[in-house]
């Protein structure tokens, strides 16, 4: 793999993901994950956690976490880039042209088609998440997790941020502590 490689890659989901920020992400595991496989849906799940828990674009730090993991700094600058050039090449062109044109009914339905698609697209990435959370916490651990992730976000107005890095921090000291625990002894048959 070249350096060429993550900047096609980050430039094709770059000009597709329309929407921006989270719309971008179900492009961006389509290509490092199902085209390219230069990682896990577990490993891009993992990764999009800890991203959304830092500021800034997310298509911007998945890009370049993702290239600095492949190719070291020159992958992170080359998929940062890739990224970043089709946006504001877009939003010149197409923002200049959609002001000009924006009375017109045809250009607010097109604007308004696209929600629909990434919906779509976005709920196709939360279903395999739900199937790779399922998998370590089993499919009632993790209707636990999301009634009470929501109840904290929708309700009680906590950051998502706080709860991420809270769920890390629960999980550092849980496995200290599980090393340090005696293992069970099993039934020795004879």
């Amino acid at each position: 793999m070249k350096v060429t490689d993550i900047f096609m890659a980050f430039f094709r989901a770059g000009i597709l993901g329309f929407g921006g920020g989270p719309a971008c992400l179900p492009v961006i595991q389509k290509e490092v994950v199902d085209k390219c496989g230069w990682l896990t849906k577990e490993e891009f799940g993992e990764i999009v956690a800890i991203a959304n828990t830092l500021p800034g674009p997310i298509n911007c730090k998945m890009s370049g976490y993702i290239g600095y993991r492949l190719k070291g700094p020159l992958g992170s600058v080359f998929g940062v880039i890739a990224t970043s050039v089709p946006s504001v090449i877009m939003m010149v062109i197409l923002l200049g042209t959609l002001a000009n044109f924006s009375d017109l009914a045809w250009v607010r339905g097109m604007t308004q088609g696209i929600i629909p698609v990434v919906a779509v697209m976005l709920g196709v990435m939360a279903w395999d998440f739900l199937k790779a959370s399922a998998k370590g916490l089993r499919w009632i651990g993790t209707v636990i997790h999301i009634f009470t992730v929501a109840l904290l976000v929708v309700f009680l107005n906590v950051h998502p941020a706080l709860i991420i890095a809270t769920l890390l921090v629960w999980a550092l000291i849980g496995h200290k502590f599980s090393l340090k625990l005696p293992a069970k002894k099993g039934r020795v048959s004879q």
